[in-house]
């Protein structure tokens, strides 16, 4: 079990389009408010961990925003893993607490990807995903490759587009709840099917939204906060688990890195799968999260999609999942979206999500996928 690692501190903006801020600006806010949902202050943050930003792609991010808003951290990086991000920061920072690095890190994410962003800025930003000898020239995409997967999982699980769509409107349920989510209107499956179609058998509302929006993690020595009781979520456990890059180079089309991951995470936490309570995963596309809620063993193979027809994954089902809405209905700015999924289980955990509560959770599980379902990291988080 990893020890002496809390999360203190959360915190976010409103999710959509936001025209009156930029990146900078975005993640600032989402600092100050986990800065006061922690009792901290800037100067006894000494650690700094950035994402990546499609509006400000800057080498050194972490400095820049350090610099930005008047932080002097003895730590400070950024890293760049597509949707894995989020975890993996977390998963950093974790292990600078227990090495004694640090007292308190922030972990800062955020991007205004759909207003500081022009649709060819976006296409050219995720087309780097593709390999520049063997994909882009015949003009793969992130949504192309994606149905890769959904075409082969459906073969080989006897999967449907209904199962697929069912997820859609599981997590749009679950975004009607979250008064700061990107999209709350009501959806069925027939709005899912009728949506056009991006790259077969995958359509407009099996994919992930574009959003602006920030959120930002502390993660803080237990000793570093005394008196404190209540509040603070435990990092019992984490892991990665990497495959291939590019899909071209996959070993497997329906087995990937995230039953690695979350193996590694729930050996080091000492619990099983069986006793996870509510679970925040990427969701990118409705595969994406099929594919993970089955390999992660939450559910065996080709199973999922009855079980999720049936409630499985709302706010008073069997595992509630995604309950702030997910990257499909609750927002997708980048790596904010995945430290979102991070955001949401802590605020589940300690009982404050309001009307979209789900029961009382002492365990909770958030994993995070970058690339084409390529980079992995999963962790476990525990009421103390």
């Amino acid at each position: 079990m990893v020890k002496g690692a809390i999360i203190s501190g959360i915190g976010g903006t409103r999710v959509g389009r936001i025209t009156d801020s930029d990146s900078l600006s975005l993640q600032r806010s989402a600092m100050m408010a986990a800065l006061d949902d922690a009792g901290l202050s800037t100067h006894e943050i000494d650690g700094v961990i950035c994402a990546y930003s499609f509006t400000r792609p800057h080498l050194m991010l972490a400095s820049w925003f350090s610099e930005y808003a008047g932080l002097h951290p003895n730590v400070c990086f950024a890293i760049q893993s597509g949707g894995a991000t989020a975890a993996i920061m977390v998963m950093q920072a974790a292990s600078l607490i227990a090495s004694g690095v640090c007292r308190h890190i922030l972990l800062v994410t955020g991007d205004n990807r759909l207003s500081g962003l022009s649709r060819d800025g976006a296409v050219a930003a995720l087309s780097e995903i593709g390999h520049p000898e063997f994909e882009r020239p015949y003009g793969v995409s992130v949504p192309a490759s994606y149905a890769l997967v959904a075409s082969r999982y459906m073969h080989e699980f006897g999967v449907t587009s209904d199962d697929l769509a069912g997820i859609a409107v599981a997590m749009r349920r679950n975004a009607a709840r979250h008064p700061g989510a990107h999209m709350r209107e009501p959806l069925s499956i027939a709005d899912v099917a009728a949506s056009r179609t991006i790259a077969a058998p995958l359509r407009l509302l099996d994919c992930s939204l574009i959003s602006d929006g920030a959120a930002a993690v502390i993660v803080s020595r237990r000793d570093a906060l005394p008196g404190r009781a209540g509040s603070d979520i435990e990092i019992l456990g984490y892991g990665q688990g990497h495959t291939h890059e590019h899909i071209v180079a996959a070993p497997s089309l329906t087995e990937f890195g995230c039953s690695t991951s979350s193996a590694i995470a729930f050996d080091r936490a000492g619990v099983a799968v069986t006793q996870v309570d509510i679970a925040q995963i990427y969701d990118s596309f409705t595969i994406t999260l099929l594919v993970e809620l089955e390999s992660i063993g939450f559910f065996g193979r080709g199973e999922a999609g009855a079980a999720i027809a049936a409630g499985a994954l709302d706010i008073a089902g069997a595992l509630p999942c995604n309950t702030h809405g997910g990257l499909l209905s609750h927002g997708h700015s980048g790596a904010a979206g995945g430290m979102f999924h991070v955001v949401e289980a802590v605020t589940q955990l300690r009982g404050e999500a309001g009307e979209r509560q789900a029961g009382s959770p002492r365990l909770g599980f958030v994993h995070g996928d970058g690339g084409i379902l390529s980079a992995h990291c999963s962790l476990v988080l525990g009421r103390t």
